[in-house]
C-alpha cells in the first residue's frame, strides 16, 4: 500500500469545478493585481482568525519580513525566536541584517519555552539591550504559551510577531480578569503571520500569504511596505518590497476557508486513530514511540470551547532510532518526514557569528527523534493501519 505524507488530489476533486469557474473569472476580469477579490479575502482570513485587519503578501516568508520591517526592525536590533522552527523565521530576521536570539522550546509541545525566554531577556537586559521584538511559532499546529509570552513582551516592551504559518485556526485559553477567553493564533500578538504553501491546512495552488493585526496604523504601513513603499504610487517615502498575494491564489483560498473547519475535524479524527492503534501495541509503553500532546485539549473540552485547541498541521511522533524508522517507512512507501533535521543555530549560514559555542538541548533532541506521519484529512483508517503495523513491525526486527 501507498500512503502519501500529503495527497491534494483527494481535497482538490470535490472543488475543481468550483475552483475553476473562480480562477476564470479572475482571468477573464483582467484584474490581475490586488484588487476586490483580494481585498474581500483579507477581510475574511482577519474575521476568521479574530483580528481587525488582514494584508495578503505573497508568502509566508514576505508576511514575517514585512511584519518586521513594519516594526522597523533593523541592522544592529536582535529578535528572540526559537530554534527549533523552519528557516524562514530565522531567515527573515537576518536579511534586515538583524540577529536572532534563541530560547530553548518545550519538549512537549515543540514551541519556544518561557522560562528559557525569560533567561534570554534577562540576560539581553543587563547587557546591549538589542532585542526588539519576539517571534514565537505556534509550531505543527498548536499555539506556544501566548499568556506568558505576552507578559514578558510587557514586561519589556516588546512587540510579539506570532509564526502562525502553521496554525490557522488554531485557539490558545488566554487568561484575562480571572475569565478565559479563547483566541486564535495570529490575534494576540502586534501581528499574526500566515503561510499558504499547498501544504498547509489552509494550502493555494502556489505560494501565498497573509499577516494579521489590530493597529490601524501598522496594518497602514504593512500595506505601504508590500507595494515596494510606494505611497502614493510613485512616492516612496519608505523601502519595501514586491510581497503582493495573487487574486488567483485569493479566490480559492476563499473556496477553501469555508472547509477549513471540517479539514480540522478530520485531522483532529486521524491523531485520535493514530492514538487507538498506537495504544494496542506496545510501543508506547515500551518506549520506542511518544505521540504529540494537545495541551490545551482538557480545558477547551472542559469549557465547550471547541475544538481547535490543536489543527495538526503536522502529526510528530518521537521514535528510538528515528533514521532507521525513516528509512523502513520509506521502503514500504509511506511518506514520512522529518521536520526539522538541523536546528536554526547549527545552521551553516551562521558560522563563523558566534553560535558554534551555544546549545539549546531541547531544540537539538528534537530534531534527532521526532518525525512526521500522513495526518491529511482524506487519510484513510486502512492506510493508518498500515502506517502503524510498519512502525510496529520496524521495532519487532
Amino acid at each position: 500500500m501507498r500512503v502519501p505524507l500529503l495527497d491534494l488530489h483527494g481535497q482538490m476533486a470535490p472543488l475543481r469545478d468550483e475552483i475553476l469557474a473562480a480562477v476564470t473569472e479572475v482571468i477573464d476580469s483582467t484584474q490581475y493585481i490586488l484588487g476586490p477579490k483580494v481585498e474581500q479575502f483579507e477581510k475574511n482570513v482577519a474575521a476568521y482568525c479574530g483580528s481587525r485587519y488582514g494584508i495578503g503578501v505573497a508568502s509566508g516568508t514576505d508576511a514575517l519580513l514585512a511584519a518586521l520591517m513594519g516594526l522597523g526592525i533593523g541592522p544592529g536590533d536582535a529578535v528572540l525566536t526559537t530554534p527549533y522552527s523552519f528557516f524562514a523565521t530565522m531567515g527573515c530576521i537576518l536579511r534586515l541584517g538583524a540577529s536572532p536570539v534563541f530560547a530553548d522550546i518545550d519538549p512537549v509541545t515543540y514551541n519556544i519555552d518561557p522560562e528559557r525566554m525569560t533567561e534570554a531577556l534577562a540576560q539581553d537586559a543587563k547587557g546591549k539591550k538589542r532585542i526588539k521584538a519576539i517571534i514565537p511559532v505556534h509550531l505543527y499546529g498548536q499555539c506556544a504559551d501566548m499568556g506568558r509570552i505576552l507578559a514578558l513582551a510587557k514586561q519589556y516592551n516588546l512587540p510579539v510577531v506570532e509564526d502562525a504559518a502553521q496554525a490557522i485556526g488554531a485557539v490558545y485559553p488566554m487568561k484575562s480578569g480571572g475569565q478565559t477567553v479563547w483566541q486564535r493564533a495570529g490575534s494576540m500578538g502586534e501581528a499574526g503571520c500566515f503561510s499558504f504553501f499547498p501544504s498547509k491546512n489552509l494550502g493555494g495552488i502556489g505560494d501565498g500569504g497573509l499577516i494579521t493585526c489590530n493597529d490601524p496604523e501598522l496594518a497602514e504601513r504593512i500595506r505601504i511596505i508590500r507595494v515596494h513603499g510606494g505611497a502614493p504610487k510613485y512616492h516612496h517615502g519608505v523601502v519595501g518590497g514586491n510581497f503582493r498575494i495573487d487574486p488567483i491564489q485569493t479566490v480559492v483560498l476563499d473556496i477553501k476557508l469555508s472547509r477549513l473547519p471540517e479539514w480540522h475535524r478530520a485531522r483532529r479524527r486521524n491523531a485520535a486513530t493514530y492514538r487507538s492503534l498506537f495504544a494496542q501495541t506496545t510501543l508506547l509503553e515500551n518506549g520506542a514511540v511518544s505521540l504529540p500532546e494537545a495541551v490545551y485539549e482538557a480545558e477547551g473540552k472542559a469549557a465547550g470551547e471547541g475544538e481547535d485547541y490543536h489543527i495538526y498541521n503536522q502529526f510528530v511522533i518521537r521514535a528510538k532510532e528515528r533514521d532507521g524508522l525513516l528509512h523502513h517507512l520509506h521502503s514500504h512507501d509511506v511518506g514520512a518526514e522529518i521536520y526539522y533535521p538541523i536546528p536554526l543555530h547549527r545552521q551553516g549560514c551562521l558560522a563563523g557569528l558566534g553560535y558554534e559555542d551555544v546549545s539549546f538541548p531541547e531544540a537539538e533532541r528534537a530534531s534527532r527523534e521526532t518525525l512526521a506521519l500522513p495526518i491529511f484529512p482524506e487519510l484513510t483508517g486502512e492506510m493508518q493501519d498500515f502506517v502503524v503495523e510498519k512502525i510496529a513491525e520496524f521495532y519487532r526486527r
